[in-house]
C-alpha cells in the first residue's frame, strides 16, 4: 500500500436506524497510517455506531467509508473484513474454540492459510501479545486479561491495517491494564481506539476525536482536548479525580 494512503476516510457519513433513530449526522474523519487515535464521547454518541461502519457490519447510509484505499461496499467486503480488525469489549465474543491455538487461527484457516505457515501466522500473532505459552490452553482456563490479549491476537492474525479496539482497559486490574498498554504501544498497526478511559487515551493515543451527537466535536492532540475543562463539560466527559492531564509526559 502506497505508505501516503490513509488507513481510514470517512466522509459526510449519516446514518439513521430501521426504527428512525438518526446516529451519526455527517462524520468526516482521516486516520493516517500507523496512527493511535482515541474516538471519545458519551454514551449514545454514535461511537458504536461509526464503528460498525468501518467494516461494513452496517451499510446503507450516506456518505462514505474507504479503508487503505477500498471503499466499504460489497465489492471489496472480504477484503475489508480482513483489513479492519474489531476487538469487542467482550473477550468472550470472540474466543469460543477448544484452545487458544485454535481461536488464533480460526481466521488465518478461513482465509486458506494452511499447515506450517498457519502455525507461524499464529505464533507470530500469540507473541506480539505475550501469550505465545497459552497457545494450548483451553481460553476459559486463562484470566480476563489473558483472554482480551488472545483476542487482540485473533484479530493481529489477520494482519489488519486497522486495530479497533472496544474499551479495552474495561474490567483490567492495574497490571493487566499496563501490560496491554505495553503491548499495543508496540504493534506497527494504526489503532482506532473507542474508550471511556481518558487516562488510557491519553497513554496511547496522541490524538483523539471527540464524537458527540452523531458529528465530530472535536478532533485534536489528546493532552489539548483533555485539558479543555469546558469543551470536556460540554461533552459530559470526566477525568479520574485528581487527573491533572499536563502532569503526563
Amino acid at each position: 500500500m502506497d505508505p501516503v494512503t490513509p488507513s481510514l476516510e470517512v466522509s459526510g457519513l449519516a446514518y439513521a436506524y430501521p426504527d428512525g433513530h438518526q446516529a451519526l449526522f455527517g462524520v468526516d474523519l482521516t486516520v493516517g497510517r500507523g496512527e493511535r487515535v482515541a474516538l471519545l464521547g458519551p454514551n449514545g454518541a454514535g461511537k458504536t455506531t461509526l464503528v460498525l461502519h468501518l467494516n461494513g457490519i452496517l451499510t446503507g447510509g450516506a456518505g462514505t467509508v474507504t479503508v487503505a484505499g477500498m471503499p466499504v461496499g460489497k465489492k471489496h467486503m472480504a477484503e475489508i473484513r480482513r483489513k479492519v480488525g474489531i476487538v469487542f469489549q467482550d473477550p468472550d465474543d470472540q474466543l469460543f474454540m477448544p484452545t487458544v491455538r485454535e481461536d488464533v487461527a480460526f481466521g488465518p484457516a478461513a482465509a486458506g492459510v494452511r499447515g506450517a505457515e498457519l502455525d507461524a501466522v499464529v505464533l507470530r500473532a500469540l507473541e506480539k501479545v505475550g501469550m505465545a505459552g497459552f497457545a494450548d490452553r483451553p481460553p476459559h482456563h486463562l484470566s480476563f486479561g489473558q483472554r482480551r490479549r488472545v483476542a487482540v491476537a485473533t484479530v493481529l492474525a489477520m494482519e489488519p491495517e486497522i486495530l479497533v479496539l472496544d474499551e479495552p482497559s474495561s474490567n483490567l486490574d492495574p497490571a493487566s491494564r499496563r501490560e496491554l498498554a505495553d503491548i499495543l504501544r508496540t504493534l506497527d498497526v494504526t489503532v482506532l481506539m473507542v474508550t471511556h478511559d481518558l487516562p488510557y487515551a491519553l497513554e496511547l493515543c496522541p490524538r483523539s476525536v471527540i464524537l458527540s451527537e452523531g458529528v465530530i466535536a472535536a478532533d485534536g492532540p489528546t493532552g489539548g482536548i483533555l485539558a479543555d475543562e469546558e469543551l470536556m463539560a460540554r461533552h459530559r466527559l470526566e477525568l479520574p479525580f485528581g487527573f491533572v492531564p499536563q502532569s503526563v509526559a
